[in-house]
C-alpha cells in the first residue's frame, strides 16, 4: 500500500469511526462467544459464521430461526437536531429487516430498545409512529422492547432493534452458488439510508461555520436536515416475491456500512463483482465530497451511493426480477457482473477503483 493509498482512508477515522479497530476487535470477541456454539446439526445449531447479514438457528423440523440486531446509529443526532422522531423508528426496523432478508428469511417481528438520557412521552410516542410504519412496511410486527433511562451514560436518546425471521434450511441464501456471468442487480437507495451519518456530520455541522438544517442541497428542493433524515428503504416486499418467483436467486446484498464491499460477505470466495453500471451519484453524496476532503475512494467504502441492496440472478433472470421489482415501484439497473476471481475483488472501473476486504485503491 502507498502513502497515497493510506491517506485516502483517514476521512472516516478523523470523523470519530476507526473500522480497523473495530474490526480487530470484533476477532477478538468472535472468538470468545463462538466457543457457545453447539454442533451445526443439533438443535440450536448455528447455521452461518459470523460476519453474514443475519444469522441462522436450526430449531428443528428443517426450519431455521433467522436473527440480526441492528440501531440507527447516529442517525438519532439528526433527529434531535430537526426535533423530529417520527421516522427514525423506520430506521430501525430498516436495519434489520434488510439483513434479515439476505438470507433468504421472511421477517416476522423486531424487538426495540430506546435508551433515553430523560423520558419524553411526546418523543416516544413519535418514535413509536415510526417502529409501527416500519413494521407496516415490512409486513411484521413489533412484538415488545425495552426503554432504559441513562441518565449518566446516554446524551438524547439511542434505538436499536433484533428482528426474527423463518427460513427453511435448505432454502437458505449465501451465495454459495455464484457464477462469473451472472447479473447484479442494484436497488435504488433512498439516499444517505443510515450508514455514514457520523462522517457526514462532521462535514455539513463539525467545521468553523456549520452550515443550516434548512439550506438546500443543491440540485434538489430538499433541505440538508430532510435529506439526512429520509428514512432507509424497507425492500421486503419485493424481494420476498422475487423468491417466491425466481427458483435460483444466487445472493442478496444488503448495502449498508462497507457500500458495495458488502458483496463480499457472499460465500463464494473465487468470484468477483466488477460493477461498471452505477447510477447517477445523487446529491447528498456530492455535496458531502464538497464540504469535506474525501476521497472517491472512501466515499465508495462509507455509502451506498445510490444503491441500497443488490440482488444477484443468473441473465435468463434479470428480467422476470426487474419486472417485479418494477411492479413495486423500485427502480433498478443492472449495475454490474460477476467474474471469476480468486482474490474475490470489487472493481469499479469507471471510478477507476478495486476493492479487497474493507477498502477501495485506486487503480
Amino acid at each position: 500500500m502507498t502513502a497515497d493509498d493510506r491517506t485516502a482512508h483517514t476521512a472516516h477515522r478523523d470523523a470519530g469511526v476507526d473500522i480497523d479497530e473495530a474490526d480487530e476487535g470484533l476477532h477478538l470477541l468472535v472468538e470468545h462467544i463462538t466457543q457457545t456454539w453447539p454442533p451445526r446439526n443439533q438443535f440450536g445449531g448455528v447455521q452461518l459464521a459470523i460476519g453474514y447479514f443475519a444469522n441462522i438457528i436450526d430449531i428443528g423440523g428443517g426450519v431455521g430461526l433467522a436473527i440480526s440486531t441492528d440501531g440507527v446509529g447516529s442517525k438519532a443526532l439528526i433527529a434531535q437536531m430537526m426535533n423530529k422522531y417520527d421516522t427514525i423508528g423506520i430506521d430501525c426496523v430498516a436495519m434489520n429487516v434488510n439483513d434479515l432478508i439476505c438470507v433468504g428469511a421472511r421477517p416476522i417481528s423486531l424487538v426495540d430498545y430506546i435508551a433515553v438520557e430523560r423520558v419524553s412521552a411526546a418523543v416516544l410516542e413519535a418514535i413509536g409512529i415510526g417502529l409501527a410504519e416500519g413494521a407496516r412496511q415490512a409486513q411484521i410486527s413489533i412484538s415488545g422492547g425495552e426503554i432504559s433511562q441513562l441518565e449518566d451514560i446516554i446524551n438524547g436518546f439511542d434505538l436499536a432493534g433484533t428482528a426474527v425471521g423463518i427460513v427453511p434450511l435448505d432454502k437458505v441464501i449465501t451465495g454459495r452458488h455464484i457464477a462469473p456471468g451472472d447479473r447484479i442487480i442494484g436497488l435504488a437507495s433512498s439516499g444517505i439510508h443510515s450508514n455514514g451519518l457520523t462522517l457526514a456530520r462532521k462535514a455539513f455541522f463539525k467545521r468553523p461555520q456549520p452550515l443550516a438544517l434548512d439550506q438546500p442541497v443543491p440540485g434538489t428542493d430538499t433541505s440538508l436536515g430532510e435529506e439526512l433524515l429520509r428514512p432507509t428503504l424497507i425492500y421486503v416486499r419485493e424481494v420476498m416475491d422475487i423468491i417466491a418467483q425466481v427458483p435460483d436467486v444466487k445472493a442478496l446484498v444488503n448495502i449498508t456500512g462497507d457500500g458495495l464491499l458488502n458483496l463480499h460477505r457472499v460465500n463464494n470466495p473465487n468470484v468477483g463483482f466488477v460493477i461498471d453500471r452505477m447510477p447517477h451519484t445523487p446529491a447528498i453524496f456530492k455535496m458531502i465530497q464538497a464540504h469535506y476532503p474525501i476521497s472517491d475512494a472512501e466515499m465508495f467504502e462509507v455509502y451506498n451511493m445510490g444503491v441500497g441492496f443488490c440482488i444477484i440472478v443468473g441473465e435468463a433472470d434479470v428480467a422476470v426480477v426487474q419486472s417485479i421489482l418494477q411492479k413495486h415501484g423500485r427502480q433498478s439497473w443492472v449495475i454490474g457482473e460477476v467474474i471469476e476471481d480468486q482474490t474475490n475483488g470489487v472493481y469499479l472501473p469507471r471510478q477507476r477503483l478495486k476493492g479487497h476486504k474493507k477498502r477501495f485503491y485506486p487503480e
